[in-house]
């Protein structure tokens, strides 16, 4: 068939979910934390506040360069009303440790 058109594979771009960087924090393992987002309001054009409370697990993924680091908190006290899991990825920046570090 005469100019049918043809696609060039190509590799992914580097900031695919395989660019990501997992690692752990001996730590934060078992430290309780708050860590505040947001999220789209169903039906509408806009974001609400979403607050969590729970145990971090220690992990965490990079992404980026430079890198942007996510925490795993789990066991999740407060959550969001209908949030599904007992598990959040929260944002460094967002993440506030509540318990006292080791001595």
């Amino acid at each position: 068939m005469s100019g049918a058109y043809t696609r060039e594979k190509k590799p992914l771009p580097s900031h695919d979910a395989a660019a990501a960087r997992a690692g752990f924090d001996p730590a934060l393992a078992g430290k309780r934390a708050e860590c505040d987002g947001g999220s789209a309001i169903p039906g509408t054009r806009y974001a609400g506040r979403e607050e969590f409370t729970g145990t971090l697990s220690g992990d965490y993924v990079d992404h980026g360069d430079p890198p942007w680091r996510w925490y795993l908190m789990r066991d999740l006290e407060r959550k969001p009303p209908g949030y599904p899991a007992d598990a959040v990825w929260c944002e460094a920046g967002s993440l506030f440790v509540l318990d006292a570090p080791a001595k």
